[in-house]
């Protein structure tokens, strides 16, 4: 299963990078968190750790398998036979960007699980993306 979600953001590619990178205040915008515990600390990297709790879910831990500054970050978590593969991609669009946000499910449970964790995942990265795009644009206008 391969989810995609992108929104334009009227904000500058360095502002929403400093959202994205900030992965411990997500849920101070965004009710698809329910809290994101580093565990480790500094910029992220590759091999960098959170625990995420989302409603409804038990907690997980996501390891960065990616990083391009500024650019993208990738983590992934495993659970219920299942690997989740996250990306979060940005690209300048004028005087804002892109923001894409990207879910791939794997696994031999992926068809079986993935069909019915699709609409609500669909969902949450609307809804991510929402709030990417309002705290970026609420930065950018009291800047």
């Amino acid at each position: 299963m391969n989810l995609t979600d992108t929104v334009r953001i009227d904000a500058p590619v360095d502002v929403v990078w400093q959202l994205t990178a900030d992965i411990a205040n997500w849920p101070a915008w965004t009710p698809t968190m329910t809290s994101v515990q580093r565990l480790d600390d500094g910029p992220l990297h590759v091999g960098s750790q959170a625990r995420i709790k989302q409603p409804g879910q038990r907690p997980a831990a996501w390891t960065v398998t990616r990083v391009d500054p500024g650019h993208e970050f990738s983590w992934q978590t495993g659970r219920f036979g299942l690997t989740m593969v996250a990306t979060h991609r940005l690209a300048a669009s004028g005087t804002g960007c892109r923001n894409t946000l990207e879910l791939q499910v794997t696994g031999p449970l992926a068809g079986l699980l993935g069909w019915l964790i699709r609409p609500a995942a669909r969902r949450a990265l609307r809804i991510e993306n929402a709030g990417f795009k309002t705290q970026a644009e609420r930065r950018t206008s009291t800047a």
